[in-house]
């Protein structure tokens, strides 16, 4: 047994390294949320006047969501935060922004529904390298898969009467599209050039479809297939509706938040975590000695621990994350009094050291595991009900409770255990 404890301490001290190497430097390997690295605060409205039906203002708003997403992700801006607030509104954090106008002017404006044909004749290949046609460009789909097309728009989403999900005779989803009257003319001739060719439909410049055309299409009418799941079936319809149904949306609210004030965030969120640190450091060695020692190390390990988990799983460090964090530190260090308050009580019916450790983990872990698992259901209730820095406490608060539940019950024994190997009772004191 002794043996094996060294071997899980060189084990713990090896994953300790690594969660400093995962993390160092803090700054570039975890993602700083919008109040600590700076960034844009927006709220849209959507003017939804147009819009009687209800199943039209709920197409419309999920139209609006897919837009915005598309032009935030053309922007760059990593770790963004896109949700509806109510029926028509949708609240989106940009950290890290650096052009506040030009996010606010791409977000803002009308989305634009294309159809363009498909260069199948020119190479892609060679395209990507740099000889592009002169009457041709690349776009890309969601995918990042490059599209060789016609630079000439052959029609507008403006053209679109309606689009909607039908099924066929198996089951399989298809699209619906019909077009307004004036348009009809145009999209038979359209069709008629182009029978057994590509073409692409493109909203705000990224392909979402490229479906090849069968046949000369009449009435205005047609039916888009394809081996659809129902979801990317609705996604294209909502989609082709951008051009039935343009919706203005209008930025109600913004704001800017500089970096030196995310910096001041941070600075006071550290503070708090090293005066607060310190504070428990202090009085675990007072109140507990030697043990308080083995608490104090395995305090170092769990924050380490959380560290490393979220840049791992690339979350967001947000100032309620951090206040996460100090928030682990206090039940970290509440499970440990809970242990040694136990092994107290062992020693103090003159039990011998190895029993008096075994005795108060195993008494102490159901009141542990209790506590921490119902923190542990809150936390995940706000992650997945919650949105922006509510997400952010509930991340750290979940990675850190199951890491203080690794450190207090698990690493802590082990060091225990090496400590009173061989040991006679008068060495161990608590």
């Amino acid at each position: 047994m002794y043996q094996y404890s060294k071997w899980f301490i060189l084990m713990v001290i090896g994953i300790a390294a690594l969660a400093i190497w995962a993390i160092y430097p803090l700054g570039e390997k975890i993602n700083l949320g919008l109040d600590l690295k700076g960034g844009m605060h927006l709220i849209l409205e959507a003017d939804l006047s147009k819009f009687p039906s209800e199943e039209d203002v709920g197409d419309a708003m999920d139209l609006a969501m897919e837009i915005v997403r598309n032009r935030i992700d053309q922007f760059g801006v990593r770790e963004p935060t896109i949700a509806r607030q109510g029926d028509r509104r949708i609240v989106v954090d940009l950290p890290g922004i650096e052009d506040p106008q030009r996010a606010v002017d791409l977000i803002g404006r009308t989305a634009l529904l294309e159809f363009k044909l498909v260069d199948e004749k020119g190479d892609v290949n060679r395209a990507l390298q740099g000889d592009i046609p002169e009457d041709d460009q690349i776009l890309y789909d969601s995918k990042k898969r490059p599209y060789l097309l016609k630079k000439e728009t052959l029609l507008s989403g403006s053209a679109i009467k309606d689009a909607r999900v039908e099924m066929g005779q198996w089951g399989q989803p298809y699209i619906g599209l019909e077009f307004k009257s004036e348009a009809t003319d145009k999209w038979a001739e359209i069709t008629g050039q182009h029978v057994e060719e590509r073409i692409a439909i493109i909203l705000d410049n990224v392909v979402k479809s490229a479906p090849v055309v069968k046949s000369r299409i009449l009435q205005g009418k047609c039916v888009i297939e394809g081996q659809f799941t129902m979801e990317e079936a609705r996604e294209l319809k909502i989609v082709l509706k951008s051009g039935a149904l343009p919706i203005p949306l209008n930025i109600i609210q913004n704001t800017t938040i500089g970096p030196s004030l995310g910096k001041d965030s941070i600075q006071k969120g550290l503070w708090a975590g090293i005066i607060g640190f310190i504070a428990v450091f202090v009085f675990m060695i007072i109140y507990y000695k030697k043990a308080g020692l083995i608490a104090n190390a395995a305090l170092l390990l769990n924050l380490l621990f959380i560290l490393g988990a979220m840049a791992a799983l690339k979350a967001t460090l947000t100032l309620p994350g951090i206040a996460g964090m100090i928030l682990i530190i206090g039940m970290s260090i509440d499970a440990n009094v809970i242990i040694f308050e136990r092994i107290r009580e062992e020693l103090a019916k003159e039990r011998a050291p190895r029993s008096a450790v075994d005795a108060g983990y195993k008494k102490a872990l159901r009141t542990i595991l209790d506590a921490n698992i119902t923190t542990l259901i809150v936390a995940l209730i706000l992650f997945q009900f919650g949105s922006g820095p509510l997400r952010g406490f509930a991340t750290t608060l979940s990675i850190g409770i199951l890491a203080s539940l690794f450190t207090s019950i698990i690493v802590t024994r082990i060091i225990f255990n090496l400590l009173i190997a061989g040991k006679p009772r008068k060495q161990m004191s608590i």
